[in-house]
C-alpha cells in the first residue's frame, strides 16, 4: 500500500501511462468559477442549436462534487487518436477520430482498469469514470490540471501534440497533488478562424455549435438546411478543419492504439461507393464505429445534401 498525496498522484500518473495514456494532470474538484457564466451565456445565445441535453444538469456541469459523493479530486486523461494514414481524396470524409472503434468502449474499459488499480493499490476509493457522456466539462478540467489550453477553435490545446485526442476523467473522493494551468499560445494567430467552412467560429474561442459542420451531421436530426448547400467540404461525419489547419497539429504523432487503426474498407471507399451503401453494409462495416450514431439514415442523408 502507498500512503502519502505527492505518491498517490505519481502512481496516478504512471498507471495512466502504462494503460497508453497521453497525458494525466489532476485538480482539485469544486465549482468551476470562470466557466459558469460562460456556459451561461453559450446556452442563452442557442449556440447549442437542438443539442438540448447541454442545458441539463447545469449545475453539475459546473460543479463535480455533485455527480461524486465528497469528491476530492478530477483526474483527466488525454488518449490520442491521431491516425497514421487518411482516406483517399476521392471520398466523403468523416473525423479522424471515427477511423477507429467507438473511443467511448475503448476509453472505458483503460478507466476502469485505472480505478481499479488505484483501489488495489490505495485502499478505499470511491470514484466514477466519464467519457464525454456525463455533464462534465472535460476540457475546463483539462485545462486546469495543465493538460493544454482552450484554443480559439474551442479545442484543447497541447504545445507537444496538438489536440487530436479524447479526454476523459476520473472523478475520486481522494485528497491528491494538484497540477496548474498551462498558458495560452494562440497568439494572434486566427488559422481556425479563417478556415471554418461554415464561419463557426463567432469569435475567438466561441464556436456556435449550431453551425458547425460536426453539429449538422452528427447531431441534428432533422434535414439539413438548405443554406449550407456548398459549405461543406465533402465532411459526411463531423469536421476537422480548425484542427487541420491549427499550427500545433505540425507536432501530432500516429496514436499506438490497435482499437483505433483504420478500418481498411471505410479507407478505401470512394465517393461512389459512400453514395451505393446500402443498410447492410452500414451495419456490417460500422458495426463498432461512432458512425453508428448518425445511424443508416443520418448517414444518407449527410451523403445526399453533399451531392
Amino acid at each position: 500500500m502507498i500512503n502519502s498525496k505527492s505518491t498517490y498522484s505519481q502512481f496516478i500518473k504512471t498507471e495512466a501511462k502504462r494503460l497508453g495514456f497521453l497525458s494525466c494532470g489532476i485538480s482539485k474538484a469544486g465549482f468551476l468559477e470562470q466557466e459558469a457564466p460562460r456556459l451561461e451565456n453559450w446556452l442563452n445565445k442557442n449556440h447549442n442549436g437542438q443539442m438540448a441535453y447541454m442545458e441539463n444538469h447545469f449545475d453539475k456541469r459546473l460543479d463535480p462534487t455533485l455527480l461524486v459523493d465528497d469528491a476530492k479530486s478530477v483526474v483527466s486523461l488525454l488518449l490520442n487518436y491521431y491516425p497514421s494514414e487518411t482516406q483517399e481524396s476521392d471520398s466523403f470524409k468523416i473525423s479522424k477520430y471515427a477511423y477507429g472503434q467507438d473511443y467511448h468502449f475503448v476509453i472505458k474499459e483503460k478507466l476502469k482498469e485505472l480505478l481499479f488499480s488505484i483501489q488495489e493499490q490505495i485502499g478505499d476509493v470511491t470514484g466514477r469514470v466519464f467519457v464525454d457522456s456525463a455533464p462534465v466539462l472535460d476540457k475546463a478540467w483539462a485545462a486546469k490540471s495543465g493538460l493544454g489550453w482552450i484554443g480559439k477553435n474551442s479545442n484543447l490545446i497541447t504545445q507537444k501534440v496538438g489536440s487530436f485526442y479524447f479526454i476523459a476523467e476520473l472523478i475520486l473522493d481522494l485528497d491528491l497533488e494538484y497540477d496548474y494551468a498551462t498558458t495560452d499560445h494562440c497568439g494572434s494567430c486566427t488559422a481556425c478562424i479563417d478556415a471554418c467552412p461554415t464561419q463557426a467560429i463567432v469569435a475567438p474561442y466561441v464556436v456556435d455549435g449550431s453551425k458547425c459542420i460536426s453539429y449538422f451531421t452528427i447531431e441534428l436530426k432533422e434535414n439539413i438546411p438548405q443554406e449550407m448547400k456548398g459549405k461543406f467540404d465533402d465532411w459526411a461525419f463531423g469536421c476537422d478543419t480548425c484542427q487541420d489547419v491549427c499550427p500545433w497539429n505540425r507536432f501530432s504523432k500516429a496514436h499506438s492504439e490497435p482499437l483505433f487503426n483504420p478500418n481498411p474498407d471505410v479507407m478505401a471507399m470512394s465517393k461512389k461507393e459512400w453514395l451505393e451503401i446500402t443498410e447492410e453494409t452500414f451495419r456490417v462495416v460500422f458495426k463498432n464505429s461512432p458512425l453508428k450514431r448518425t445511424k443508416f439514415d443520418g448517414l444518407k442523408r449527410n451523403i445526399n445534401f453533399l451531392k
